[in-house]
């Protein structure tokens, strides 16, 4: 069959595209969650290892006393394969569905986070749940559906090419960045604003303060991060690979739209 090879070289290239997506996604995480940042809980010193030590001890996956292991419940690679593949099952059967849930969980997520961060400064701060389901909102019924028809009309302009170092990827950066990123941060603001009860004039008044300083820390993540996607993940991974990145920035937009009018 001559057709072969090329059917056997394009699932070569998404399984590569597969493994160069879930790497990239670990590297990001690694890169934002970094030992040393105050999301870490470090080990206790000396000093204070005794008494941290009586109060956790049956939290630790061995008895300190008779040091005989305790059982641990660990999810086997079988659990996680098998998860993976429900989920591109229900990828390709539902595609906008199941991207517009994912974003939602995932920006409603960080937005919890965000809130935990701010909580620091304000210990006896409650969480906001309306704020919380904003974001969630947002991330259903605008983040994945417009990025789920946006790739489809970049792709269908800009077919996607087997190398992924060419003008084609380059076009596509730039189109993504300094086209598409500018004008869905202004929806984002008047979406997000409009969710608050905010009016017009203090959505434009929000957009006047920030959004020149959003755009720059967008263009320091998204650059590279759009680069990687549109190179190296396969279409249909696209939007996921977006989300997950988008936790990340979802922190950094739920603390600059929500500050306090004090620290405007």
């Amino acid at each position: 069959n001559k057709y072969a090879p090329r059917e056997e070289d394009n699932k070569k290239n998404d399984k590569d595209g597969i493994r160069t997506c879930s790497a990239a996604l670990a590297l990001v995480t690694v890169l934002l969650w970094a030992p040393g940042s105050e999301s870490f809980s470090p080990l206790p010193t000396s000093s204070s290892s005794s008494s941290w030590m009586r109060t956790h001890q049956a939290d630790l996956p061995f008895n300190t006393r008779t040091k005989a292991p305790k059982a641990l419940h660990v999810v086997g690679p079988e659990v996680i394969t098998d998860a993976w593949t429900a989920y591109n099952d229900a990828l390709e059967a539902s595609p906008l569905v199941v991207k517009s849930v994912t974003a939602s969980v995932i920006l409603g997520a960080a937005d919890l986070a965000g809130q935990a961060l701010e909580s620091k400064d304000d210990p006896i701060s409650e969480i906001d749940f309306a704020r919380f389901a904003r974001f969630a909102f947002f991330g259903l019924v605008l983040q994945a559906p417009w990025n789920h028809f946006y790739y489809i009309l970049l792709d269908g302009a800009l077919p996607p090419t087997p190398d992924p170092f060419t003008t084609t990827t380059a076009t596509k950066v730039v189109i993504d960045q300094f086209v598409q990123a500018p004008i869905f941060t202004v929806l984002i603001f008047a979406f997000l604003g409009a969710l608050e009860g905010k009016s017009l004039e203090a959505i434009q008044k929000q957009l006047d303060e920030d959004y020149a300083n959003t755009m720059v820390a967008n263009w320091k993540l998204w650059v590279p991060a759009t680069a990687v996607n549109i190179a190296f993940c396969p279409p249909v991974l696209r939007v996921l690979f977006l989300n997950c990145v988008f936790f990340f920035w979802s922190i950094f937009l739920s603390l600059t739209l929500n500050k306090k009018e004090d620290d405007a």
